[in-house]
């Protein structure tokens, strides 16, 4: 049985509404904190200085940090309580988003973020969890679908949202914003929540959390730092040998556990797999773009922060209503098949924006933008419902830390192995254009200024035409990705096709929730 904290047990549709909209409000503040660094990037750059890798960090700290914590704040949800863990995490996120603002080096900017990361983890696993405890059947998938709405909501216009700050306040303002939204959860919806918990958590899992964590940051440090040391090199080679030899040990220390953070048995069952596979198509096709794109606009084409924005909003204005009309679809089709048919209007997307070069400010590229956001919008609006329906309700926080960890572990490794991939074709194509020795010795850097959306200090380096001609160097770069990145969305697509399909009864393999789950 579920069991409550001293707030009486409370299904009234008023009590549901208000943690609904508590939580999505708390949702509505990721998106922000995710693409509003992005399009400040550049700003930060001329304000603080820093390497293109310390300026990735501003991204990937939050990222990182999120999905390497998410799982462990899902088990401290289910045993301390989901309405104090998202409490906490709101709290946290709002008094760090205001520290944060105030940041006085690129290197406090990168570790403050870090810190906002785990806080959000924290503030999700709770949310999330209340929600699949406060819901059931079709009213928790349009729970859910709400949710990814939310997000949709603030990925759309959170561009443009940064934009504005930017260009009339700074880059510092983004992260005040942060800490209004979170104000105002913390005084309108906390208070109104119940308290949750397992009756069965048992702690939280020190040792999984610690090989976890260090696994996926030598990764990703691994794959950052490849393309500028060389694939083959001893440091590069160590990173990778880490992270692997880490993450068996975790794999080892979860099997020896009685109540594991990640029970390792559910990975038994297809559908289950399935579901986690789907947030990484997504980071692939979508999240990847809202991160590199606004850099090539302000860096590469020229545009301000706010017309960047703008110009974002094609690829993520469909987040803001496909998710929810994926919901009310899932009621007449299998999700498997939305979510595999979305991913492959994705994949079309790309490739048609791969056939569009960057540099010539060309309004064609709000088509395939479009096609994207809108193919992108199925699955992320089925996928938080798939990720606690293949669980018993009580372990909702588990399931609810798995999948985040996936998503936000599968974001940042495919945004740092993205950026490394544009790098590596953007040295190989100005190897490629570039023949004096002088140049030559200078490609590196130059591919570290384009790649953080410096164009225009590479291009003093070269003098006359250099601009024009990094700028068409970068353009192919650039369209070789999406080109990469539509086959992976095409693999992804296959994936949930062939593991979301119902089972041969015409039910659904849900794993261990088929046989039934404790309320």
């Amino acid at each position: 049985m579920e069991t409550t904290a001293s707030t009486p047990h409370r299904s009234d549709t008023a009590g549901q509404a208000i943690v609904l909209a508590a939580v999505c409000l708390a949702g509505l503040m990721m998106p922000l904190s995710f693409t509003g660094p992005a399009v400040a990037t550049p700003a930060i750059a001329r304000d603080l200085g820093g390497s293109p890798i310390a300026l990735a960090w501003v991204v990937n700290a939050f990222v990182l940090a999120f999905g390497s914590f998410v799982l462990a704040a899902g088990t401290l949800a289910d045993q301390y309580g989901r309405k104090r863990i998202f409490r906490l995490g709101v709290l946290g996120f709002t008094l760090l988003s205001a520290v944060t603002a105030f940041a006085p080096s690129l290197l406090v900017l990168d570790l403050l973020r870090g810190a906002q990361g785990i806080a959000a983890a924290m503030a999700m696993a709770g949310g999330a969890a209340s929600l699949a405890q406060e819901f059931d059947g079709p009213a928790r998938t349009r729970a859910f679908s709400l949710l990814g709405t939310t997000f949709g909501v603030g990925l759309a216009f959170g561009p443009l949202w940064s934009g504005l700050l930017i260009e009339h306040f700074g880059w510092r303002a983004i992260f005040l914003s942060g800490t209004g939204i979170g104000l105002l959860v913390l005084l309108a919806g906390v208070p109104r929540m119940r308290e949750t918990r397992d009756p069965g958590a048992r702690g939280i899992d020190a040792w999984g959390t610690a090989a976890f964590t260090a696994a996926l940051c030598l990764l990703i440090f691994g794959i950052v730092t490849g393309p500028q040391y060389g694939w083959s090199s001893p440091a590069v080679l160590a990173l990778l040998g880490g992270s692997v030899a880490l993450l068996a040990a975790f794999v080892a220390v979860e099997r020896r556990q009685v109540r594991p953070m990640l029970d390792l048995s559910l990975f038994r069952y297809r559908r289950f797999v399935g579901v986690q596979l789907l947030p990484l198509a997504t980071a692939v096709c979508f999240v990847v773009l809202l991160i590199l794109l606004p850099i090539g606009f302000i860096g590469v084409e020229g545009y301000s922060e706010i017309q960047a924005g703008l110009m974002m909003i094609p690829l993520s204005l469909p987040m803001a209503i496909v998710p929810f009309l994926a919901g009310m679809l899932a009621r007449r089709y299998p999700a498997g098949a939305l979510s595999a048919a979305g991913l492959v209007v994705a994949a079309a997307g790309l490739a048609w924006l791969a056939a569009i070069p960057l540099g010539q400010q060309s309004t064609a590229i709000v088509w395939p933008m479009l096609l994207i956001g809108v193919g992108t919008g199925l699955p992320w609006g089925l996928m938080d419902d798939l990720s606690v329906s293949v669980v018993p309700k009580e372990r909702a926080g588990m399931a609810t830390g798995i999948f985040s960890t996936m998503r936000l572990a599968g974001e940042a490794v495919a945004l740092a192995a993205a950026a490394a991939l544009l790098l590596a074709l953007t040295q190989s194509g100005l190897a490629h254009v570039l023949h004096e020795p002088g140049t030559v010795a200078a490609i590196p850097a130059l591919a570290n200024d384009m790649a953080a959306g410096a164009l225009g200090h590479a291009a003093t380096q070269l003098g006359g035409e250099g601009r024009a001609l990094l700028v068409a160097v970068y353009a192919e770069s650039f369209s070789a990705l999406l080109r990469v990145l539509a086959a992976v969305t095409l693999a992804g697509a296959l994936a949930a096709w062939l593991l979301l399909r119902p089972g041969r009864a015409g039910v659904a393999d849900r794993g261990p929730a088929a046989t039934g789950s404790s309320t």
